[in-house]
């Protein structure tokens, strides 16, 4: 049950955080925020809070700063609010997994709009998209696997 622990205890951090970030901290470089994860080390020593902000790059520095800036406060409401015999040092981290699948999701609409546009292939035509082209136009039917032997062969 140990090991669950630290799980717990994001959590906690998590939802504290996200309660004094929406309500009581009222730094202007902080804009719209999202908590995406939290995890604390085993021993309950660190807590990295990962997030993602509206806006472009020089936005996303500038929450970064207020951020670092409002830790020292985020910490001691923490105290306050989470039963622990000590508290996690926190820090944050911009995460680019959000904007990596937001960029990945763009990319298959893109190829996907493509395909749509272009005109389908001799195969699709035969209203069969799924058959590989070589079933379609006969293939080398009949062939043997290399190592096989025909039967009119003799050794």
């Amino acid at each position: 049950m140990a090991g669950n622990r630290p799980d717990r205890v994001a959590e906690a951090i998590r939802v504290e955080l996200s309660h004094l970030l929406a309500k009581d901290v009222h730094d202007p470089g902080i804009g719209f925020i999202t908590l995406t994860k939290v995890s604390v080390t085993p021993d309950l020593q660190l807590a990295r809070v990962y997030y993602t902000t509206l806006g472009d790059e020089q936005a996303q520095k500038e929450t970064g700063k207020a951020l670092h800036r409002a830790s020292p406060f985020l910490r001691r409401q923490i105290a306050q609010r989470v039963r622990l015999r000590r508290v996690p040092e926190i820090e944050f981290f911009y995460d680019k997994s959000v904007a990596q699948h937001d960029r990945v999701e763009r990319i298959l609409q893109d190829l996907k709009a493509e395909a749509d546009a272009r005109p389908p292939s001799p195969s699709e035509q035969n209203g069969d998209p799924g058959t590989p082209a070589s079933e379609t136009t006969g293939g080398a039917v009949g062939a043997k696997p290399l190592g096989m032997k025909n039967d009119d062969t003799k050794d």
